[in-house]
Protein backbone atom coordinates (compact mmCIF):
# COMPACT_ATOMS: atom_id res chain seq x y z
CA UNK A 1 0.00 0.00 0.00
CA UNK A 2 1.25 3.92 0.05
CA UNK A 3 2.94 5.55 2.54
CA UNK A 4 4.03 9.16 3.65
CA UNK A 5 5.80 10.75 6.08
CA UNK A 6 5.52 14.31 7.02
CA UNK A 7 7.81 16.22 9.77
CA UNK A 8 5.77 18.71 12.63
CA UNK A 9 8.46 20.58 14.52
CA UNK A 10 5.77 22.18 17.04
CA UNK A 11 2.27 21.42 18.36
CA UNK A 12 0.75 24.77 15.47
CA UNK A 13 2.52 21.96 12.72
CA UNK A 14 0.91 18.72 14.03
CA UNK A 15 -2.59 20.78 14.62
CA UNK A 16 -1.95 22.30 10.73
CA UNK A 17 -1.52 18.68 9.35
CA UNK A 18 -4.41 17.35 11.60
CA UNK A 19 -6.33 20.09 9.18
CA UNK A 20 -5.03 19.11 5.96
CA UNK A 21 -5.60 15.69 6.84
CA UNK A 22 -9.40 16.61 7.57
CA UNK A 23 -9.75 17.70 4.13
CA UNK A 24 -9.35 14.56 2.70
CA UNK A 25 -11.07 12.35 5.18
CA UNK A 26 -14.98 11.17 4.86
CA UNK A 27 -17.12 9.15 6.99
CA UNK A 28 -17.11 4.88 6.62
CA UNK A 29 -13.18 5.54 7.72
CA UNK A 30 -11.29 4.07 10.01
CA UNK A 31 -7.84 5.83 11.65
CA UNK A 32 -5.40 4.32 13.66
CA UNK A 33 -3.52 6.77 16.01
CA UNK A 34 0.13 5.03 17.09
CA UNK A 35 2.90 6.67 19.01
CA UNK A 36 3.97 6.26 23.09
CA UNK A 37 2.47 8.77 25.79
CA UNK A 38 3.04 12.33 24.76
CA UNK A 39 4.05 12.15 21.00
CA UNK A 40 1.01 14.16 19.68
CA UNK A 41 -1.77 12.14 18.69
CA UNK A 42 -4.73 14.05 20.60
CA UNK A 43 -3.37 16.83 19.38
CA UNK A 44 -3.29 15.61 15.49
CA UNK A 45 -7.47 14.52 16.26
CA UNK A 46 -7.44 18.27 17.51
CA UNK A 47 -6.53 19.73 14.35
CA UNK A 48 -8.80 17.11 12.41
CA UNK A 49 -11.85 17.71 14.31
CA UNK A 50 -11.49 21.47 14.22
CA UNK A 51 -10.39 21.82 10.93
CA UNK A 52 -14.04 19.39 9.77
CA UNK A 53 -16.08 22.42 11.87
CA UNK A 54 -15.87 21.89 15.24
CA UNK A 55 -15.48 25.09 17.20
CA UNK A 56 -15.47 23.87 20.95
CA UNK A 57 -12.67 22.27 23.01
CA UNK A 58 -11.11 19.13 21.87
CA UNK A 59 -10.37 16.85 24.54
CA UNK A 60 -8.48 13.94 25.15
CA UNK A 61 -10.98 11.03 26.15
CA UNK A 62 -8.33 9.02 28.37
CA UNK A 63 -11.13 8.59 30.81
CA UNK A 64 -14.60 8.71 29.11
CA UNK A 65 -12.83 5.88 26.51
CA UNK A 66 -14.70 8.29 23.36
CA UNK A 67 -15.40 11.74 22.50
CA UNK A 68 -18.44 12.22 20.15
CA UNK A 69 -18.27 15.27 17.73
CA UNK A 70 -21.47 15.88 16.11
CA UNK A 71 -21.12 17.70 12.52
CA UNK A 72 -23.30 18.57 9.72
CA UNK A 73 -23.37 15.55 7.88
CA UNK A 74 -20.73 13.47 9.88
CA UNK A 75 -19.96 12.40 13.75
CA UNK A 76 -16.36 12.12 14.55
CA UNK A 77 -15.79 9.81 17.31
CA UNK A 78 -12.34 10.28 18.98
CA UNK A 79 -11.07 7.34 20.91
CA UNK A 80 -8.50 7.21 23.39
CA UNK A 81 -7.97 3.67 24.44
CA UNK A 82 -5.05 3.75 26.94
CA UNK A 83 -6.92 2.57 30.49
CA UNK A 84 -8.81 -0.01 28.65
CA UNK A 85 -9.13 -3.13 30.81
CA UNK A 86 -9.69 -5.81 28.10
CA UNK A 87 -10.72 -5.77 24.65
CA UNK A 88 -14.31 -7.58 25.45
CA UNK A 89 -15.03 -3.92 27.50
CA UNK A 90 -15.62 -2.63 23.67
CA UNK A 91 -18.24 -5.03 23.19
CA UNK A 92 -20.42 -3.91 26.69
CA UNK A 93 -19.93 -0.42 25.30
CA UNK A 94 -21.39 -1.36 22.00
CA UNK A 95 -18.44 -0.45 20.08
CA UNK A 96 -19.97 -2.08 16.67
CA UNK A 97 -22.83 1.01 16.86
CA UNK A 98 -19.44 3.74 16.28
CA UNK A 99 -18.64 2.26 12.56
CA UNK A 100 -20.77 3.23 9.77
CA UNK A 101 -20.94 5.67 6.70
CA UNK A 102 -21.68 8.93 8.57
CA UNK A 103 -19.06 8.52 11.19
CA UNK A 104 -14.64 9.00 10.87
CA UNK A 105 -13.43 6.81 14.27
CA UNK A 106 -9.97 7.99 15.38
CA UNK A 107 -8.27 5.84 17.70
CA UNK A 108 -5.83 6.28 19.99
CA UNK A 109 -4.11 2.81 20.95
CA UNK A 110 -5.43 0.90 18.81
CA UNK A 111 -3.48 -2.54 19.55
CA UNK A 112 -6.13 -2.74 22.84
CA UNK A 113 -8.87 -3.52 21.11
CA UNK A 114 -7.57 -5.85 18.65
CA UNK A 115 -9.72 -8.35 17.53
CA UNK A 116 -12.79 -6.45 18.13
CA UNK A 117 -11.89 -3.43 16.43
CA UNK A 118 -12.63 -2.55 12.63
CA UNK A 119 -9.30 -2.93 10.54
CA UNK A 120 -7.64 0.98 10.42
CA UNK A 121 -8.03 2.06 6.87
CA UNK A 122 -5.00 4.78 7.77
CA UNK A 123 -3.11 3.92 10.26
CA UNK A 124 -0.68 7.04 11.45
CA UNK A 125 2.09 6.56 13.49
CA UNK A 126 4.22 9.67 15.32
CA UNK A 127 7.57 9.44 16.55
CA UNK A 128 9.85 11.37 18.31
CA UNK A 129 12.25 13.52 15.63
CA UNK A 130 14.29 15.91 17.98
CA UNK A 131 12.56 18.20 19.51
CA UNK A 132 9.49 17.78 16.86
CA UNK A 133 7.73 14.35 15.23
CA UNK A 134 7.50 12.54 12.37
CA UNK A 135 4.25 11.12 11.39
CA UNK A 136 4.17 8.16 9.03
CA UNK A 137 0.22 7.82 7.54
CA UNK A 138 0.18 4.15 5.93
CA UNK A 139 -2.79 3.16 3.77
CA UNK A 140 -3.65 0.35 5.26
CA UNK A 141 -6.61 -0.37 2.41
CA UNK A 142 -7.97 1.19 -0.61
CA UNK A 143 -10.25 3.43 0.98
CA UNK A 144 -7.24 4.29 2.74
CA UNK A 145 -5.06 4.75 -0.64
CA UNK A 146 -8.18 7.22 -1.57
CA UNK A 147 -7.14 9.03 1.45
CA UNK A 148 -3.63 9.25 0.38
CA UNK A 149 -4.14 9.88 -3.23
CA UNK A 150 -6.50 13.29 -2.08
CA UNK A 151 -3.74 14.46 0.01
CA UNK A 152 -1.72 14.44 -3.31
CA UNK A 153 0.50 11.16 -1.87
CA UNK A 154 2.40 9.06 -4.40
CA UNK A 155 4.86 7.31 -1.48
CA UNK A 156 7.00 9.83 -1.62
CA UNK A 157 8.30 12.11 0.88
CA UNK A 158 6.62 15.63 0.81
CA UNK A 159 8.38 17.44 3.06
Amino acid sequence: MVEITYTAPDEEAMVALGAKLAGALRGGLTVYLNGDLGMGKTTLARGIVQASGHEGAVKSPTYTLVEPYELEGLTIYHFDLYRLGSAEELEFMGIRDYFGSHSLALLEWPERGQGILPPGDLVITIERQGLGRSVTIYAATSAGVDVLSDLGGDGSNPN
